[in-house]
C-alpha cells in the first residue's frame, strides 16, 4: 500500500528530471576474473522470496521520495537475466503502483548472451522490459575464454540478433585494451560490432581492479595490459570509428545514435534523483520542502545478499548507511559526473541543483590552464573536456576540484 501523500513532505524536482529506479540482482553463474561488482555465486535462489523483499524495499523508498514520476528502471547486477521473468514483472508492477511510471519509461535489463538466458528474452519483454543491455565483451572465443565468459561468440551473435527482434531498444558491451590487442584487430572487431548493433554500444577499457583474479595475475607479472600509449591509440580509434558510423560518444565509454542514449544512465551523469534497491545498491535522493533547499542524501544498501535479505524482511529496508551530503560533496560529485558527458557540465543545471555557481567549487587557475592547453573548454554555458582532454579525464577532474 503506497504511503499517503498527505503525510509526506513534497520532494524537490531536480533540474526537470524524474526519478530513476535501480534494482540490483546480485547473482551470477560464475565470477568473471576482471569483475569487482557486487556479484555472488549461489547454488539456489528463492525467487518468490527475493521478489517480495524487493517490493518491500521499494515501498520503503516510496515513503522517502513521495509521489514522483519514474522515467526509468534499470535491472543491474550480477546477472539480472538469471531472474525469473515473473520477479521482473512484479518489480515493474510495484514501481508503477508506488510511483507514477511514465508511459515512455525506459526499462532496461542487463543480460548475458548464453542461449539459456536469450531464450527468455520474450518472457522479459512480456514482463515489461523494453530495453536490454547484453554483456557480449568480445567477439571471438579465445578472448571470451580469457575473460572468463560463459558464452561463445556464436551465442553472442545469436543473442544480439534475437534482442533486436524482441526489444524496442538494445545495447551491448565490449571490453578492449586487452593483452597484446592491436589497433588493427580492435578496429576489425569494433566494425563487426557496429554492423551488429542497433543503436547503442558501451565500450570499456580493461582495467585491473583490486581484489579480482586478474589483479592477482597482474601483480605476479602474468598479465600484461597495453601501456598508456597503446591504450590511447585504442581509445582514439574507438572514438573515430564510432563517430564515422553515426554512434558518437555521448559519455566517456558510451556511444549511441542521436536519441538512443541510455536515459537511466543520463540521470546519474546529470546528477538526478535515483532509488537504489537490492544488495549493494546506491541511491541519491533529494528530499525537502518546495520552498527550501533540498537535503541530498546518499544511500548504500547492505552488500551481502543474505544480510540484505534478512534486513529487509526484518525492517523493510536493507539500508546500511544513509549520509546527508554537504554542499561541497554534492558539487564534487556533480562535476565528476557531468564532465564524463560529451555535452559537459551544464552550469545552469549545476547552480539549480547545488544552489551556488560552479566557480565556487572549482580551481579557477587550474581551469584557465586547462583551457589554455586545449584540454577543457567553456562554451554555451557548459564546461567540457575537449577531444584532447577526454583520454586524461580523471587527471583533469582531480586538478579542477583538488
Amino acid at each position: 500500500m503506497p504511503v499517503s501523500a498527505k503525510t509526506e513532505r513534497d520532494p524537490i524536482a531536480v533540474a526537470g528530471e524524474g526519478l530513476a529506479v535501480y534494482v540490483h540482482w546480485p547473482f551470477c553463474l560464475q565470477k568473471c576474473p576482471y569483475c569487482d561488482f557486487n556479484s555472488h555465486v549461489r547454488a539456489g535462489v528463492d525467487h518468490g522470496r527475493w521478489a517480495a523483499a524487493l517490493e518491500q524495499e521499494l515501498t520503503h523508498f516510496r515513503g522517502l521520495t513521495g509521489p514522483r514520476g519514474v522515467t526509468s528502471i534499470f535491472f543491474g547486477g550480477g546477472t539480472p537475466s538469471l531472474m525469473a521473468p515473473d520477479t521482473t514483472r512484479r518489480v515493474i508492477d510495484k514501481v508503477g503502483a508506488l510511483w507514477s511510471l511514465n508511459n515512455d519509461a525506459e526499462i532496461t535489463l542487463e543480460a548475458n548472451p548464453t542461449s539459456v538466458e536469450a531464450d527468455r528474452f520474450r518472457d522479459f519483454r512480456a514482463a515489461g522490459v523494453n530495453r536490454v543491455s547484453i554483456g557480449v565483451q568480445a567477439l571471438d572465443d579465445d578472448t571470451l575464454r580469457f575473460l572468463g565468459r560463459g558464452h561463445s561468440a556464436g551465442e553472442a551473435r545469436s543473442a544480439v540478433d534475437l534482442a533486436r527482434k524482441t526489444f524496442d531498444r538494445m545495447s551491448f558491451d565490449l571490453i578492449y585494451a586487452r593483452p597484446e590487442q592491436t589497433v588493427a584487430a580492435w578496429r576489425a572487431e569494433l566494425e563487426d560490432a557496429i554492423a551488429m548493433a542497433a543503436d547503442h554500444l558501451s565500450l570499456y577499457q580493461l582495467t585491473i581492479e583490486p581484489g579480482t583474479a586478474f589483479a592477482g595475475l597482474y601483480d605476479k607479472g602474468r598479465l600484461i595490459i597495453p601501456d598508456d600509449d597503446r591504450a590511447l591509440d585504442l581509445f582514439e580509434a574507438t572514438q573515430d570509428i564510432c563517430a564515422e558510423a553515426g554512434l558518437p560518444a555521448y559519455e566517456i565509454s558510451n556511444h549511441a545514435r542521436p536519441g538512443a542514449e541510455s536515459r537511466h544512465n543520463l540521470t546519474y551523469w546529470r546528477y538526478g534523483d535515483y532509488v537504489g534497491a537490492g544488495p549493494g545498491a546506491h541511491g541519491r535522493l533529494t528530499v525537502g520542502d518546495l520552498n527550501a533547499a533540498g537535503v541530498p542524501t546518499a544511500f548504500e544498501q547492505a552488500k551481502k545478499p543474505e544480510a540484505w535479505l534478512k534486513a529487509v524482511e526484518g525492517s523493510g529496508s536493507g539500508t546500511l548507511t544513509k549520509t546527508v551530503l554537504a554542499q561541497e560533496d554534492c558539487a564534487a560529485e556533480m562535476i565528476m559526473m557531468g564532465l564524463r558527458l560529451a555535452a559537459g557540465l551544464d552550469e545552469a543545471s549545476f547552480e539549480q541543483r547545488i544552489g551556488a555557481p560552479v566557480d565556487r567549487f572549482i580551481d579557477g587557475a587550474a581551469l584557465a590552464d586547462l583551457i589554455e592547453l586545449d584540454l577543457v573548454e567553456r562554451v554555451a554555458g557548459a564546461i567540457k573536456a575537449t577531444d584532447r582532454g577526454r583520454p586524461v579525464l580523471n587527471s583533469l577532474i582531480a586538478r579542477l576540484i583538488s
